[in-house]
């Protein structure tokens, strides 16, 4: 592992591979007509604000009743998941773990959440890291002149407390090794909540479905028979509305981008921090990353806005089945080899 003064390389393919091994916002152009409809099947909408966003569900079938009956079940089922996950409530799990750095028997999804981020880090030599809270507080409520930022020293010693590695589980018992430590799961909790919604639906016999949350989605089967979702690429500033358009079947898309919470008006300053420096990542406008599963599509996209367009490509290249879609902030585009666009 890396400290936060050195860099290793960009892991070979047997690497992510091993690695991965181990362990089992809206940037998406969703509400723009890309969807389409079903000639067959009469589509069911569903929306309601968890984890701090918009959360929407749109389920294909031929029983009306019964894909209405699966929106709603699923929703609940993604409602349970925020009350362990999300940092906007008081008293989710994660908030406690948070305000006594230790819980003795967290719950499976919190654990699965955690040492998924862990991966995560490992791949990318700590430029993801769900202990950069502390410097996120920083930062918290600026929207000014870069004169309002946080000081290098004051950085400096709240980079003290970040270090992924000091978040340790043991059974059901997760504890942060040093006082003062603190957890997002920004990056990565909101794909597993959406990756749940996903399940609840497939086990109810939905496949045609669409489930976004804040940006971040899965697009299951088709719209309409051999046909496959489309999906459209936010523009990351003002005056494009569309970057690109992509065609996604059983596919989970992220988006991470400057422009979803900047601290300056020239998007130099955001909330997506390299944890390695306590700074904004400084090249990338955007990051869309297409992958097997939402969790890991949400945090590769936030991975790879700090490692950048070239070791962020050459990351995604080498991982197994994700492609990635990169705008640099003179909105240059680098995209992985099997990224298509239509």
């Amino acid at each position: 592992m890396a400290t936060k003064s050195g860099f290793r390389r960009i892991p070979t393919r047997r690497d992510v591979l091993r690695i991965l091994a181990v362990g089992g916002a809206a940037g998406i152009a969703w509400k723009m007509g890309l969807l389409g409809r079903s000639s067959a099947s009469r589509p069911v909408e569903r929306s309601r604000i968890l984890m701090g966003t918009g959360v929407h569900l749109n389920v294909l079938g031929d029983d009306l009743e019964a894909a209405e009956a699966a929106a709603d079940a699923t929703l609940e089922r993604m409602a349970d998941l925020e009350t362990l996950l999300s940092r906007h409530r008081d008293d989710s799990e994660l908030t406690r773990l948070n305000r006594t750095g230790r819980l003795e028997t967290a719950s499976d999804a919190l654990i699965e959440v955690l040492r998924t981020a862990e991966r995560v880090s490992r791949l990318g030599d700590g430029a993801f890291d769900v202990t950069v809270q502390p410097v996120l507080d920083l930062y918290r409520g600026i929207a000014g002149p870069p004169s309002t930022l946080p000081g290098a020293e004051r950085i400096e010693r709240t980079l003290d407390l970040v270090d992924h590695r000091d978040v340790r589980i043991d059974g059901s018992t997760v504890a942060l090794g040093r006082t003062g430590m603190r957890v997002t799961l920004d990056g990565v909790a909101k794909g597993f909540v959406i990756d749940s919604g996903v399940g609840a639906l497939k086990e109810r016999g939905f496949n045609d479905i669409f489930v976004e949350a804040g940006g971040d989605l899965v697009a299951g089967g088709t719209k309409q028979a051999g046909v496959p979702w489309r999906v459209g690429i936010r523009g990351p500033r003002p005056g494009v509305a569309l970057q690109a358009r992509f065609e996604a079947s059983n596919r989970a898309v992220a988006t991470s981008g400057d422009y979803m919470q900047p601290f300056t008006t020239d998007y130099a300053q955001h909330h997506i921090l390299d944890p390695r420096t306590g700074r904004s990542a400084p090249d990338l406008a955007s990051s869309t990353v297409s992958a097997p599963n939402a969790m890991m599509a949400d945090a590769l996209a936030t991975l790879t806005m700090v490692l950048g367009p070239r070791r962020g490509r050459d990351l995604i290249e080498a991982l197994p089945d994700c492609e990635a879609y990169f705008v640099s902030k003179n909105l240059d585009v680098t995209r992985t080899s099997g990224f298509e666009v239509v």
